[in-house]
């Protein structure tokens, strides 16, 4: 492949990882075009100040990409951030669950709605600051975890689809962060010695709560009950409880109760003790089976280490597809808070194989499609 006609759109957040995964794509031989995205609305631009894709974040990728000598470019997708992600992430916490906004971005705008602008611009492949490793293969792109297990992000990419990966470039796979901020020290860029960002970026103070109550006309209300179905109390919405949160409860237990279950249905809040959160097995739907031949058929069978969170170093599990992109898993070892809403993604040895949202056992109902709804508003653009 002779790299010098191939046209790259980098997603610039303003961080010092896309800002090096700039330098390394010219290294390489690309002509590297850089897109910032808004995704803050005018009134909420004193919010967004310090955040990821904010005023400040522009203004650091528009000084990088004149460093590396390339364009750059604003994208306005605020309109899109709010329907995609910020109204999925509300209604998750409504319907019970836990939400993965991270995930939902890349899927639906880094690698979804930005594949327009890119192929307006003539561009062949769309790259970020991610550290995970895409492999390109005659027929089909492999998705690894990136070389930095430290910092892998794999994780928030299991939901890309086929298309998605074999136009993707992640540049900074097989590299560590100590390195990339070596180059960007040598490179004299001001983004050098930039603080990772650790939080949600559209919720001030990882607050996630006062932004809920910020952003939602209201909170169902219900009651506390535990797992033996004695009443507790009351509680002010159960967009405010998580599985395994342990403040904000009722006191007056000679143990510590933590939230073992949320029912939107009924808007009761389920708790019980450190043992009630332990679980072995689980379902997941809306799978994403990545190329890995016939591993999706339903019935089948496989052993696999899966991951039940970002921050979970991962467990061997045995995996079986069911009708209808739901998945049943069976962890060999019993793991502590299995969150409805959170991604469990799949992996043999560092290749991702798939993955998808957990679920509660029995079949989806009206609650929880109402908190499908934001995901499916509009399909990620069909790439050519």
């Amino acid at each position: 492949m002779n790299k010098a006609k191939q046209r790259v759109l980098l997603g610039m957040s303003g961080g010092v990882d896309s800002s090096v995964a700039g330098y390394l794509l010219r290294q390489q031989g690309y002509e590297v075009i850089g897109v910032t995205m808004k995704v803050w609305p005018q009134d909420c631009i004193s919010r967004a100040e310090d955040k990821c894709c904010g005023p400040q974040a522009i203004a650091d990728a528009r000084g990088v990409a004149h460093s590396l000598a390339i364009p750059h470019y604003v994208v306005d997708e605020a309109d899109q951030f709010e329907r995609l992600v910020i109204d999925y992430f509300s209604s998750e916490y409504q319907a019970g669950r836990t939400p993965n906004p991270c995930v939902m971005c890349n899927e639906k705008l880094k690698f979804g709605n930005l594949w327009r602008k890119a192929a307006a611009l003539g561009c062949d492949y769309i790259a970020t600051g991610h550290y995970a490793i895409i492999e390109h293969r005659a027929d089909h792109a492999v998705l690894r975890k990136g070389l930095d297990l430290r910092k892998d992000q794999s994780y928030f990419l299991f939901s890309l689809r086929q298309p998605q990966l074999r136009r993707a470039l992640t540049p900074l796979g097989k590299m560590t962060k100590a390195r990339i901020r070596e180059i960007a020290h040598s490179l004299g860029l001001k983004v050098a010695d930039k603080v990772d960002s650790q939080e949600i970026c559209f919720v001030p103070g990882n607050d996630y709560k006062e932004f809920l109550r910020s952003h939602l006309n209201e909170f169902h209300r219900g009651e506390i009950y535990d797992i033996a179905g004695n009443f507790l109390g009351e509680h002010d919405g159960i967009e405010l409880f998580t599985i395994g949160q342990r403040k904000g409860l009722p006191g007056g237990s000679p143990r510590p109760r933590y939230v073992v279950d949320l029912d939107p249905a009924t808007n009761r809040v389920i708790v019980g003790d450190a043992d009630d959160l332990v679980t072995d097995e689980f379902e997941i739907d809306r799978v994403n089976w990545h190329a890995v031949l016939g591993v999706g058929d339903p019935g089948r069978s496989f052993e696999c280490t899966a991951k039940i969170r970002y921050s979970h170093s991962g467990t061997r599990a045995t995996v079986t597809a069911l009708e209808n992109e739901r998945t049943h898993v069976r962890l060999h070892e019993p793991q502590r808070a299995v969150t409805p809403g959170q991604a469990a993604v799949f992996y043999d040895d560092d290749i991702v194989l798939g993955g998808g949202w957990i679920c509660r056992g029995e079949p989806r109902g009206h609650s929880e499609a109402k908190g499908r709804e934001a995901l499916n508003q509009s399909a990620t653009p069909a790439l050519a």
